[in-house]
């Protein structure tokens, strides 16, 4: 079903789901007002997929949610196949709505021969007919200029600073980059904290082996300190792990890791396990299962970001404003996911 906002009787909104992560875009259409649209999807027996939607999109603003999760490959599919039909079916515009993007850590060469596969992703969605990209907390915001039209790059920061803020103190709290390419965000992390010390990780990472890196040491005091470690995702937790160690084995009095994207691939769980970090606190861009979630483990909600964002575009506000935090109508009603 669409709806239409108030204020706004001349456009018409819709809001449509692939089968990545439904209940992702139930929530976000909820905090709008809304309801999603109905979709056929299906595979056939070869494994190609088909999709039709139930209701006229004629003339409709439509933003199509699905969160690039396992199997990567079929949901990126599956929303350039949804992004078509929209196209062929006269919306007025598309807007992809990915909460996670997938293949965004491939945004440059680090070797002859190499793709820049974060480019492609952009282009396939472009020439499958989205006017519009929204994503939240892309592996490197230059990414942006790969799309050839808007792209809201929505961030967590917000959502993630009210959770600790509320969830331990700040007076012996230091922020902590895992590696030299997270320095600029860890530095807003830490003015937003009230001017907290800062400190970040010195690694190294093979460009040959994916999910690996190895710590040298520490740049910054940390004995004795409640350190938050601050990334954008966790995948196989190899890499954050041993920033947790290396941070312990400095003295540090705890250790909290943050980050927007839990991908919690393969090993990850058992290595969060067991790595000894007091809390890790995640957003739920892709799905995170009862199966994966640990007695520290806090897992926030995106969907009142992403029902801000869109509700931003659709009424023609500025997406900017977001980033100082939600507006009052779309603050979380449960910070649990």
């Amino acid at each position: 079903m669409s709806a239409i906002l108030e204020g706004k009787p001349d456009k018409r909104l819709a809001v449509v789901t692939g089968r990545a992560y439904p209940q992702l875009a139930q929530e976000t259409a909820e905090y709008l007002g809304t309801h999603l649209l109905e979709t056929t999807a299906y595979d056939f027996a070869n494994g190609e997929m088909y999709v039709r939607f139930t209701e006229p999109v004629r003339g409709a603003d439509v933003f199509v949610i699905q969160s690039h999760t396992d199997p990567i490959n079929k949901w990126l599919m599956e929303q350039l196949i949804m992004v078509d039909a929209l196209k062929r079916a006269s919306a007025r515009s598309i807007t992809v709505v990915a909460p996670f993007m997938g293949y965004s850590r491939q945004d440059k060469k680090h070797q002859g021969r190499e793709p820049i596969t974060a480019r492609l992703m952009f282009d396939l969605f472009r020439t499958a007919g989205a006017d519009r990209i929204m994503t939240v907390d892309l592996h490197a915001s230059q990414e942006q200029g790969f799309f050839n039209g808007p792209v809201d790059h929505l961030t967590a920061m917000p959502v993630l600073l009210d959770y600790v803020r509320s969830s331990m103190p700040m007076e012996n709290a230091t922020v902590v980059s895992p590696d030299a390419g997270r320095i600029k965000v860890s530095e807003q992390w830490a003015a937003k904290l009230g001017g907290l010390p800062l400190a970040f990780i010195h690694k190294t990472r093979d460009i040959t082996r994916p999910n690996h890196a190895v710590a040298h040491g520490i740049i910054g005091e940390v004995e004795g300190r409640d350190c938050i470690v601050v990334d954008d995702m966790i995948d196989t937790a190899g890499t954050i792990c041993e920033a947790v160690r290396t941070l312990r084995d400095a003295g540090a009095k705890s250790v909290t890791l943050v980050a927007t994207h839990g991908l919690l691939s393969g090993p990850a769980i058992d290595r969060l396990k067991n790595c000894g970090a007091r809390e890790i606190v995640l957003m739920d861009t892709v799905p995170v299962p009862q199966s994966k979630r640990l007695p520290n483990m806090t897992v926030l909600s995106v969907a009142p970001l992403l029902a801000a964002g869109i509700r931003s575009v659709f009424e023609s506000g500025s997406v900017t404003t977001l980033l100082n935090g939600l507006p009052d109508d779309m603050r979380p009603r449960n910070i649990y996911a």
